[in-house]
């Protein structure tokens, strides 16, 4: 009888699953390089994938979604290994692509002069001919994370660092950042993880969200170009996320080791408390990145341990309140669990929702793959 019930447990758990949004892997295309950074290109349906090949060289390619298939339209080798890479910056056309090398290199290039540039097997090609911007000593070490400031203002980049740096660069001058915020003691600095600019309501206002190794975040104001706030999660931020970056300040998601992702609501700061957060453990590995939904801010994925899992955000009745001393506090909401799909065995450590059409999403893993990702009934969350 106990058999029965668990058996009829399971189907109902099953269908209740299904009747939900749906993860589904479109397509998997295998890579000969190890990707670690994807984006899409604004309004087309090609992505750019950034990584490393095993003999060092650095690996940029872009892949056009037609007909259901991946097919690669540009494939280049360079110089030095690349990390990571964005379009936030880029305004719709043209297009440029800003990437962060292993030797601390910054590059912004037009994706349409890419496509005219060839490499041959096993050989270098030279970025110089696409290139609108190039630092080559950006950062005294690995960058780490970049980020393009989105909405209106300048068209600026943040990087950040292995040498504990965290640097914003305008796209129209590389002579010399525009901020850099270094650390007190270089002998003792952090590595700096991840960066994310968010808060762009106008062209003045900015701030910069940095995440470090030790589990250290902190939120600088590009304006007074001061730190506001300091907070930690206890171990490694591998990311960080604000639901929009071109709204005030709403939420930011922190994706952390140990399988766990915390939701800070950034409307209210306490003076002693700081800001109201949760936190849900959606993965049994190492949660690589987080990434918002485009059309619906409440709604996020996270990439595991070669999972994929979506959630949703829930405000509580009052955002604040005001505690004993009178003074106002933040409440936090809760995270609930649309659904869970396992599309790998490997790690999925780089995610970018299209911003054009709904639910649709490309992953890289660390088994060399880059897939393109479906999730359905998405409109029925708004």
């Amino acid at each position: 009888m106990a058999y029965v019930d668990t058996e009829e447990k399971q189907k109902k758990e099953e269908k209740w699953r299904l009747s939900r949004q749906q993860i589904i892997q479109h397509q998997k295309k295998s890579l000969l390089f190890t990707p670690f950074s994807v984006g899409w290109v604004p309004n087309t349906a090609s992505v750019a994938v950034v990584g490393q090949y095993p003999n060092n060289h650095g690996a940029l390619s872009f892949f056009r979604l037609d007909k259901g298939e991946l097919d690669e339209v540009v494939g280049l080798r360079v110089e030095h290994p690349l990390k990571c890479g964005t379009f936030g910056h880029a305004g719709q056309d043209p297009a440029t692509f800003a990437v962060g090398d292993f030797v601390g290199g910054l590059r912004v290039m037009d994706v349409e002069r890419l496509g005219e540039l060839t490499s041959e097997r096993g050989k270098v090609c030279d970025l110089s001919p696409a290139s609108t911007f190039h630092a080559p000593h950006a950062h005294g070490s690995i960058i780490n994370a970049i980020d393009g400031a989105r909405g209106v203002g300048p068209p600026e980049i943040a990087t950040g660092s292995r040498d504990g740096g965290v640097r914003v660069w305008d796209a129209r001058q590389p002579e010399r950042p525009v901020v850099s915020l270094n650390p007190a003691d270089p002998a003792r600095a952090r590595d700096c993880w991840t960066v994310r600019l968010g808060n762009g309501v106008d062209p003045d206002e900015r701030v910069l969200a940095a995440g470090y190794d030790n589990g250290d975040v902190k939120l600088f104001d590009l304006r007074t170009q001061r730190m506001v706030h300091e907070m930690s999660v206890s171990n490694g931020v591998c990311d960080l996320e604000f639901d929009r970056a071109d709204i005030e300040m709403n939420k930011l998601i922190i994706s952390c080791l140990e399988g766990r992702v915390r939701c800070y609501d950034l409307r209210t700061r306490h003076p002693k408390l700081g800001f109201a957060y949760v936190e849900e453990r959606v993965s049994d590995g190492t949660v690589w990145c987080s990434r918002a939904l485009p059309q619906n801010r409440e709604v996020f994925i996270s990439g595991g341990g070669g999972d994929l899992t979506l959630c949703r955000y829930q405000y509580p009745p009052e955002r604040s309140l005001k505690d004993q001393d009178g003074l106002t506090r933040g409440v936090a909401g809760a995270v609930e669990e649309l659904n869970k799909a396992k599309i790998g065995d490997q790690p999925i450590n780089a995610i970018d929702w299209n911003r054009s059409k709904e639910g649709l999403l490309a992953c890289t893993s660390f088994d060399q793959s880059l897939r393109i990702v479906l999730v359905s009934k998405l409109s029925l969350l708004s």
